[in-house]
């Protein structure tokens, strides 16, 4: 596994660059703002990303462990490869992240190319409690934010999907009178309410 490269700029573009090490070249996908950074000729050192699979193998590069660490945690949502998770850190900075995640700000990531409205729900759900907001967060929006993820958390444990659970909770949680007193028994119950049975029940 690749985690780092320091070495020499062989090329460049807004979107790849390549580093020599030890006289071997390695290409390394980066955010077009890093890319325009790093000078042929130049020394660089990257954090990377070794992304394998059956039929290949990419690097992805990045100027500091955070953007790294936040490149990470946005591959474990259901539906964002690589490609879109550095397209998120091409239009937003790991801080900018936190505070969208933590105001619930799925707008900011349907601006990023490849992430459609069902998926940038998703990211919001799915990032919940990870990362560290910069902006003050009202403690109600900080309460129901957790509550949410902890019932999504709850139905897909049930046999429920991301796709099915999240707009259900959504819904049930618009339901409350007070959102910021929900809990996670009470919407577990409204969501289980409106879902109907159980996925395999009955077979």
């Amino acid at each position: 596994m690749i985690v780092s490269l320091r070495g020499t700029v062989l090329s460049t573009t807004a979107g790849r660059v390549a580093i020599e090490v030890n006289g071997v070249g390695y290409a390394v996908q980066v955010t077009p703002e890093h890319g325009i950074k790093l000078r042929v000729g130049a020394n660089a050192f990257v954090h990377t990303a070794h992304i394998i699979r059956e039929d290949s193998q990419q690097l992805f590069g990045f100027e500091s462990a955070e953007q790294l660490e936040v490149f990470e945690i946005l591959l474990a949502v259901n539906g964002v490869g690589p490609k879109s998770a550095l397209g998120v850190l091409a239009a937003l900075s790991p801080d900018q992240i936190a505070d969208a995640v933590a105001a619930e700000d799925d707008s900011a990531f349907r601006k990023v190319s490849g992430i459609g409205p069902k998926t940038a729900k998703l990211m919001i759900v799915s990032l919940a409690g990870k990362l560290q907001a910069t902006r003050p967060v009202s403690a109600t929006a900080t309460g129901s934010s957790a509550v949410k993820a902890s019932v999504i958390e709850a139905l897909l444990g049930l046999g429920w999907n991301e796709r099915v659970a999240v707009p259900a909770v959504e819904a049930a949680l618009a339901a409350e009178a007070d959102p910021g007193a929900a809990t996670v028994p009470g919407l577990l119950r409204v969501a289980l309410a409106s879902l109907g049975p159980q996925p395999g029940a009955g077979r």
